[in-house]
């Protein structure tokens, strides 16, 4: 009262009403410095895990508890009928002034469900929210790419029907997450987008059934995942066996070491002989024919389809726990070839000529004066070996490996570079008439990543044996970009199927001066 008497006589009522607020207004301000001072040692709050419906797909808004702090996991779309690898999710709810805004790779999204975690689960529609189960898996995901179609299912009933193309996923432990009648269409060969190879490829489909009455009775139980891959496409095409096949098996099936089993479609035999070393050193097992396989093949994972990265010839680490040097210590094992690194001349020292592999062709884009290389390259210091790469992979493999450097014009042969030793020398002869790009992206690119040393020399129009068939003054030899212009098999028909190379010794000598003296560093 004494202080309302002091109030009343030093303060105007008015005055007196703003003091009151002024000091309302002291008092809330250090509640919240006390709040904010002491927050670190208040208790964790229990967290939630949302997902809200949005229509085609399924966004995820999820936080999950943990014992000492709480972990934010970001928003996820997962889409009902296909996963590309550069999926990207967006939610905004403007009616509650909401915007979550992020990017994810949904190949990779995993929510783990644990004795310490608890999910909830909720469906946002119009005015409602449905509670449903909890989910301890996510659903298996085919992956979209540019290069290639895969699936990578795990610890999930497979069924594979080879009669009709089909392979069925048995989730009816999980019809939550696990949509009925869902698919996709799989092409199960690496170069997605060259339609002319696709067509020769058989297509299946990968679903997933949660009515167990819907799907075929197992005949043959298989206790290791599958992998199933076609021996379609350009198969037989050195080149394309293996940045098609070869390449892709090896990053798709390595991790299982040997405990899986290869399911092949538009199987070839000859190809199997070819490649008998690799697919025996990725797999214990001998492969299925499954086109022509009546049984339903039953196994509990795998991979439908092969991975690949987008260059030719090429393992990308960012991308993959191997690379290309993996790839080659693959093959040298496979092969059992003995010569890991290019010799390195040293002077002063006797050591052996370096080795010198020439490559020829038979049909096209061969050396017209293969002797008068030959005879050069011997007076310059080096031993010399001509050889033609045929059917017997092995047997090459290890003249390759013998050399130090290859010399060969632009062709499929020159994949043979993949077993020559660590800091060889690569000599590409590049044709005339603009093949630079497919020099660059099948060879020189890929050389790089195998840590060889490249080296190119680009024909002069003298040196081509078109000038012996169309006059100077003729669009193949005066505008072949104009030929690239109707097409590549218009392209193909005459600079690559056409040509022969005859190389001036005088202006090719350079070349080879550079290849010893990379050897001498």
């Amino acid at each position: 009262m004494m202080y309302d008497s002091i109030l009343a006589r030093s303060f105007s009522k008015h005055e007196q009403k703003k003091l009151r607020y002024g000091a309302l207004l002291a008092s809330l301000l250090i509640a919240f410095s006390f709040c904010f001072v002491f927050k670190p040692y208040l208790g964790d709050l229990p967290a939630l895990k949302l997902r809200l419906s949005m229509g085609v797909g399924l966004s995820m808004l999820i936080i999950e508890e943990k014992s000492s702090s709480q972990k934010l996991y970001k928003e996820a779309t997962i889409n009902s009928k296909s996963h590309h690898d550069h999926d990207h999710t967006s939610l905004k709810n403007t009616s509650n002034t909401l915007q979550l805004v992020d990017d994810i790779n949904i190949s990779h999204k995993i929510v783990d469900n644990s004795s310490t975690s608890h999910q909830l689960i909720v469906k946002n529609t119009t005015n409602s929210h449905q509670l449903v189960t909890k989910a301890k898996k996510v659903k298996p995901i085919c992956n979209i790419m540019k290069r290639t179609d895969f699936c990578e299912i795990n610890n999930e009933d497979i069924r594979i029907d080879g009669n009709s193309a089909t392979v069925f996923i048995a989730s009816s432990s999980q019809p939550d997450i696990y949509a009925e009648n869902q698919s996709w269409a799989i092409r199960p060969y690496a170069r997605k987008g060259d339609q002319a190879a696709m067509n020769r490829v058989r297509e299946w489909s990968v679903k997933s059934v949660n009515d167990p009455q819907k799907l075929p009775q197992c005949t043959q139980n298989h206790s290791i995942p599958v992998v199933l891959f076609s021996n379609g496409g350009y198969a037989g095409n050195h080149f394309h066996d293996f940045t098609d096949i070869v390449i892709p098996l090896f990053l798709t099936s390595r991790q299982f070491n040997g405990e899986v089993q290869f399911l092949i479609t538009n199987k070839q035999s000859w190809w199997i002989e070819k490649f008998r070393k690799v697919v025996k050193n990725l797999s214990k097992y001998d492969p299925i024919d499954i086109d022509k396989e009546k049984s339903v093949h039953c196994f509990t994972g795998g991979i439908i389809g092969l991975k690949r990265h987008d260059k030719e010839l090429n393992i990308d680490p960012s991308l993959s726990s191997y690379s290309m040097r993996d790839f080659k210590q693959f093959l040298r094992s496979s092969y059992s070839l003995k010569k890991d690194t290019a010799i390195k001349i040293r002077e002063g020292e006797k050591k052996r000529p370096p080795r010198l592999l020439i490559i020829t062709r038979k049909r096209s884009r061969t050396f017209t004066n293969t002797a008068k290389i030959v005879q050069m390259a011997r007076k310059m210091g080096f031993k010399v070996v001509v050889a033609e790469a045929d059917m017997n992979v092995s047997k090459f493999a290890e003249i390759v490996n013998s050399c130090d450097v290859l010399l060969g014009v632009h062709g499929a042969g020159l994949t043979n570079i993949l077993f020559m030793p660590e800091n060889a020398v690569f000599i590409q002869v590049v044709p005339f008439g603009g093949v630079e790009w497919l020099a660059k992206t099948d060879f020189e690119e890929p050389s790089k990543d195998m840590n060889l040393r490249y080296l190119e020399y680009k024909i002069k129009i003298e040196e081509s044996s078109l000038i012996q068939q169309y006059p100077l003054d003729h669009q193949v030899l005066r505008d072949p970009a104009s030929i690239g212009k109707q097409g590549w098999y218009a392209f193909r028909s005459v600079y690559m199927d056409k040509q022969n190379v005859e190389l001036h010794l005088n202006t090719f000598r350079p070349t080879f001066l550079k290849a010893l003296e990379l050897l001498h560093q």
